[in-house]
């Protein structure tokens, strides 16, 4: 199991920026895919970022263009830069990790957009 803790969250106001860090217990190296999720209150937890161990990326269409999911092997870090921030980004942010057939999940950073 990796050990996921996710800090970086807050409250902001619209067009604002947020970084969320998710600080690993293990080798970024070691993990097939790391990935950010959201889940706002009375929806499903949903997919924002991904960052796979060859370095590929994929985002949701809602933040394509505002959100750049990056790591650091140095420290075993993957961040989440949050530009241009919006009300409907409200949530708590979860940190993922899929290593070796098993999945992990952080405790979750709540990220709140005033208008």
């Amino acid at each position: 199991q990796v050990q996921l803790v996710e800090s970086g969250g807050g409250l902001v106001q619209a067009g604002g920026s947020l970084r969320l860090s998710c600080a690993t217990s293990v080798s970024i190296f070691s993990i097939n895919a790391m990935g950010w999720y959201r889940q706002a209150p009375g929806k499903q937890r949903e997919l924002v970022a991904r960052i796979r161990s060859g370095g590929s990326t994929n985002y949701a269409d809602s933040v394509k263009g505002r959100f750049t999911i990056s790591r650091d092997a140095a420290t075993n870090t993957v961040y989440l830069q949050m530009n241009s921030l919006k009300p409907e980004d409200t949530a708590a942010y979860y940190c993922k990790a899929e290593r070796y057939g098993y999945t992990s999940w952080g405790q979750g950073t709540q990220v709140t957009v005033s208008s």
